[in-house]
């Protein structure tokens, strides 16, 4: 496990593919870290909202953090370890400072209204309760509160901050955040994963997307020719990466993610919520139309797996 947090590049928000009971399945979750180490992302976040870890007990979080940790290997893994709970909380700081974990990552606690200042005393908590340099979460969406600049500049002064993932649909909110971050130097990971070359145009150090789960090849590319300038032409890349984005967008997330990666031949387990039949009919469709999609773009798919 690389000791190193990871300051740049494309992070994969990890799909956890479990059994019905929740359980983390092994064979599956090795097969598609292969697959995605193959194509060169550059880090991993565990048991972030594309992993569903409300879904999760926490004994089944701390086995997932362990056997990606393991599995991952030698790629650095952010622990996400938010939760309402504070001692859940300090339970999964803890347990991935023993783990070797180069940092974690932490939302504000959701469901009940958070004020800025009592989202600061959690952020707070979670950074001296793991010793590990921390990353805000931001995806107001999810969680009901948004991450003000004033409480990420507030948490910069008072706490070890690596960085912070803003996700969700506020995406003028980067312009701030990239301000802030090169003042008080930590580093701006981005969800948004269908718009790569304005994120990286307004100055963005990489992004940790669901997606990176289905295509990591055309994110890697937009990383290294709009990022790091290698020579490349973005177009073709960024034109598929429209395209998936819009087929995935008739079915909500992170369902929508599972059917990307059905199509590209990849473990998805077993649904984590009860899923309706429309639901399922829409999964079956993006299945159908991305797999297409793959075959004309000539998308290698991995080899497919037995598991016992």
């Amino acid at each position: 496990m690389s000791s190193t947090v990871p300051r740049k590049g494309v992070l994969a928000a990890l799909w956890l593919p479990t059994d019905h009971s929740g359980n983390l399945l092994r064979a599956e979750l090795s097969r598609n870290l292969d697959f995605l180490k193959s194509r060169g992302i550059h880090g991993v976040l565990a048991l972030g909202s594309t992993g569903e870890f409300p879904q999760l007990d926490v004994e089944q979080r701390k086995r997932a953090l362990a056997m990606i940790a393991e599995l991952a290997a030698p790629l650095p893994v952010i622990a996400n370890i938010s939760d309402i709970r504070p001692q859940v909380v300090t339970a999964l700081g803890k347990f991935a400072r023993e783990l070797g974990l180069p940092a974690i990552a932490i939302m504000a606690p959701g469901f009940f209204p958070s004020s800025q200042e009592d989202a600061l005393a959690h952020f707070l908590h979670a950074a001296d309760a793991s010793g590990l340099p921390t990353f805000l979460y931001n995806f107001p969406e999810l969680i009901g509160t948004r991450i003000n600049l004033e409480t990420v500049a507030a948490f910069s002064e008072r706490a070890p901050m690596a960085g912070i993932k803003q996700s969700g649909g506020e995406f003028d909110y980067h312009k701030d955040l990239i301000r802030l971050a090169r003042e008080r130097k930590f580093t701006v990971f981005s969800g948004a994963d269908t718009r790569l070359p304005e994120v990286f145009s307004l100055g963005a150090d990489g992004c940790i997307g669901g997606i990176v789960n289905i295509a990591p090849e055309l994110m890697v590319h937009l990383f290294k020719v709009c990022r790091e300038g290698v020579a490349g032409d973005i177009h073709p890349a960024f034109e598929r990466m429209q395209d998936i984005g819009r087929i995935l967008d008739r079915l909500t997330f992170p369902l929508n993610v599972a059917a990307g990666m059905e199509a590209r031949g990849l473990a998805t387990g077993a649904p984590k919520a009860i899923v309706s039949q429309r639901s399922a009919e829409l999964y079956a469709g993006i299945v159908t139309d991305l797999r297409a999609k793959f075959n004309e773009w000539q998308l290698v798919q991995p080899h497919p797996i037995n598991v016992a």
